[in-house]
């Protein structure tokens, strides 16, 4: 057999007197890989449980009175809902969800929407069954998602804060810290300069500032980013609560009087849209920043060269590093980046909301915030959908404490509610969760 020469045209395979038979390329198809057994069943489980819940607890359990009002904004678009007939209605529905996950089973990318199907009857079942006790206004709508978006705007700028050092490698588990630092910083620095512009640049600076600690032990001396967290924290707390005692409290028109707090800034025309309007278009200057970093930082991370690197960089610093990142260079930007953000959370805080400074006003805000990172898979749009969720609990707590509800319920019970509905879903419905491959890991490694 002769050998074909190079360069020669290789002739088509098929029947001598024939067409051509043209070369068949597979199409592909992405289909998704069903649950498994266990986690399938653990979701129905939570589901049936809710369902439930609605049926049993919100709905025969409802009181005397047969339907619940509820209102869009004011005194406009009201409407009832039949009691115990609504709860009902919807624990059955969630009920015939739960039987489709426990045979079936939904895809991942399905997981959000059953969560939120569920949510969503649970509290309007919720809403039902506390207000069929006594006659009342009912509830406004626009009024509870105004003030959950509220309540969460410092849990979301705090997991911007958290996304932005754990997608590069780094732990900030002083989130709590640098809030606390901010809030305090924002306060004096309004009160001093009697400007609440400077109070906000001065919580920023300050959360950055903490970010630069973070960044030196955690990154030049490789101390264990947990505990450095934890030590800064304490820092943080022992700091401003000393300059509280000896400073604020001491001479509080100086020190501890801002020029009141950040008012609401109403955008003509916008702030006029039935429920969007009060809820996106009247906030205070802060709120609007945080609909702008949440767009900035979602797209930076995954829409720009910096966004890339970072991402490589906590996931496989040393492949990174042979391509050119300065690794040690990126955490430090982002790291300090973070900080900034939690320092702006603490504004929000103190100048923000109160207009004044009180020992420990963060209370536990950072702490909330980085569950919020870890249930939001450390994406900017994940993370910030969790600290809705527990700004919505806050705020429905807080709705709660004003109805005459047919068993009197304790505040406390609904403020655990969130980290429930957060432990079961990562557990039954949305899977397991992996974090940056190289989160606490030191560069270079030890």
């Amino acid at each position: 057999m002769s050998a074909r020469p190079a360069g020669a045209a290789t002739e088509p395979v098929g029947p001598a007197d024939g067409p051509v038979v043209p070369e068949m390329v597979p199409s592909h198809q992405h289909v998704d890989a069903p649950p498994p057994p266990g986690r399938r069943l653990a979701g129905a489980g939570v589901l049936a449980v809710a369902g439930l819940a609605c049926i049993l607890g919100w709905g025969l359990g409802a009181g005397e009175r047969a339907e619940a009002g509820f209102r869009v904004a004011g005194d406009t678009g009201a409407f009832t809902l039949p009691v115990p007939g609504t709860p009902i209605a919807l624990g059955v529905a969630v009920l015939l969800v739960a039987a489709w996950q426990a045979v079936r089973g939904f895809p991942r990318r399905w997981a959000p929407f059953v969560v939120a199907f569920a949510a969503v009857c649970f509290v309007v079942s919720f809403l039902c069954w506390a207000q069929s006790g006594a006659a009342g206004a009912g509830v406004d709508i626009t009024r509870i998602l105004r003030a959950s978006v509220f309540l969460a705007t410092p849990l979301i700028l705090g997991a911007l804060a958290g996304v932005l050092c754990e997608r590069s490698g780094v732990v900030n588990v002083a989130i709590e810290g640098q809030m606390l630092l901010g809030a305090f910083a924002g306060a004096v620095g309004a009160s001093l300069a009697a400007s609440l512009g400077v109070g906000v640049v001065a919580a920023v600076v300050a959360g950055a500032l903490m970010g630069v600690l973070l960044a030196l032990f955690a990154l030049k001396y490789r101390v264990d980013q947990v505990i450095l967290g934890v030590v800064l924290n304490a820092l943080a707390l022992g700091l401003t609560g000393w300059a509280y005692e000896a400073l604020l409290q001491r001479d509080p028109q100086r020190y501890n009087s801002p020029n009141g707090f950040l008012q609401p800034i109403a955008i003509p025309l916008l702030s006029d849209i039935p429920v969007l309007g009060p809820l996106l278009f009247n906030q205070n200057i802060i709120v609007y920043l945080m609909f702008a970093l949440i767009v900035v930082v979602d797209v930076v991370l995954f829409r720009t060269r910096w966004g890339l690197r970072t991402r490589a960089v906590g996931e496989h610093p040393k492949a990174a590093a042979t391509v050119g990142i300065r690794v040690l260079r990126v955490r430090w930007v982002n790291v300090i980046a973070g900080g900034a953000l939690a320092g702006l959370a603490g504004a929000f805080l103190s100048i923000g909301t109160i207009g004044t400074f009180t020992d420990n006003m963060s209370a536990g805000k950072g702490f909330i915030a980085l569950a919020a990172v870890i249930f939001g898979r450390w994406s900017p749009r994940g993370a910030t959908a969790a600290a809705l969720l527990f700004g919505f609990a806050t705020a429905l707590q807080q709705l709660v404490g004003t109805l005459q509800t047919p068993v009197p319920v304790p505040s406390s019970l609904l403020a655990m509610l969130p980290y429930l509905v957060t432990v079961f879903a990562v557990a039954g419905l949305v899977g397991r969760v992996r974090p940056p491959a190289a989160s606490n890991q030191p560069y270079p490694a030890r």
